[in-house]
């Protein structure tokens, strides 16, 4: 019987210079869509999959993070003394109980394969999955809930997969696709980061993964990849030669790069968009804008 994936980990040791100078004392983590911050998102999707164990691996300067997930006794009996039970309930779902979350710090910025590598010793010899919070899905079935679904028929290691413009292979590991099955893809490799023209695909790994600890051992030979760093997509690749399967997954949603401004503040508006009482605040205001921008040409 295949192992249940119950743990994640989630690299967020970045500085988040692209978000400076706000980052500068905020990690870039808690920055909000609306009213939640980035990595909310990441925790409730975790949790739809059935994780248990969420392992953060951090870096200097993210005590704001950390703070997040601890409970607030004084706000919570001030909400509850005045009988805010819609705010206490709301608050009440970001904490984390004892023992569900660890920390393990990321000295050295080496790579998201040395990110991942740092939390080794906390998945011993178990399925797992890492998260990047920067990738926001919005999916009526979350992302990592339909990987864990597939993950159960296939095993292997799996990765979040989706079509990009040639154009913009080089931004992204790509796979190099053995047989495409629709929803799911086996891959021959993975290539991280091919420059225009010479990507195997255009299918490009997103921040989703289900991996076998062996990707672990072959992350211990420290090999240096793309840009100089540790890279997560060769490690996965190299299972490949040890006849682990490696699968991508076409995810159903929408994904928002939220690593980069523009993504941000897409997903800010798409979100917004899909609340009730903001939707139609909000579309008469872009309805207003459209008419001046018009005005003005």
């Amino acid at each position: 019987m295949r192992k249940k994936v119950t743990k994640a980990i989630f690299p967020v040791a970045g500085m988040g210079t692209r978000f400076l100078p706000a980052t500068k004392s905020v990690p870039k983590e808690i920055m909000t869509l609306v009213d939640r911050p980035l990595v909310q998102y990441a925790i409730d999707e975790a949790r739809a999959a059935g994780i248990k164990e969420f392992i953060f691996v951090t870096s200097r300067g993210k005590g704001a993070l950390e703070d997040y997930f601890d409970h607030s006794p004084v706000l919570e009996q001030e909400l509850r003394k005045k009988g805010k039970q819609d705010l206490l309930d709301l608050l009440q779902d970001t904490n984390m109980e004892s023992g569900a979350i660890a920390y393990i710090r990321q000295h050295k910025a080496l790579g998201l394969g040395h990110a991942v590598w740092c939390a080794r010793r906390l998945i011993a010899n178990e399925p797992f999955a890492v998260i990047l919070p920067d990738d926001v899905i919005a999916a009526e079935k979350p992302c990592l809930q339909q990987m864990v679904e597939a993950y159960e028929e296939t095993g292997g290691n799996m990765v979040a997969a989706m079509e990009v413009p040639p154009e913009k292979t080089s931004s992204y590991g790509v796979l190099d696709v053995k047989d495409d099955m629709g929803q799911v893809v086996s891959a021959n490799g993975m290539v991280e980061k091919p420059s225009a023209g010479e990507a195997p695909s255009n299918l490009a790994v997103i921040g989703r993964y289900i991996l076998s600890p062996s990707v672990l051992k072959n992350l211990n030979k420290m090999k240096s990849g793309a840009g100089g760093e540790i890279q997560l997509t060769d490690a996965i690749a190299e299972d490949i030669a040890q006849d682990v399967p490696v699968y991508g997954y076409r995810f159903r949603g929408q994904r928002f790069d939220c690593g980069s401004k523009a993504g941000f503040l897409q997903a800010t508006v798409a979100f917004a968009l899909a609340r009730d009482e903001l939707r139609d605040d909000l579309m008469n205001y872009i309805s207003e804008i459209a008419q001046v921008g018009k005005a003005a040409q």
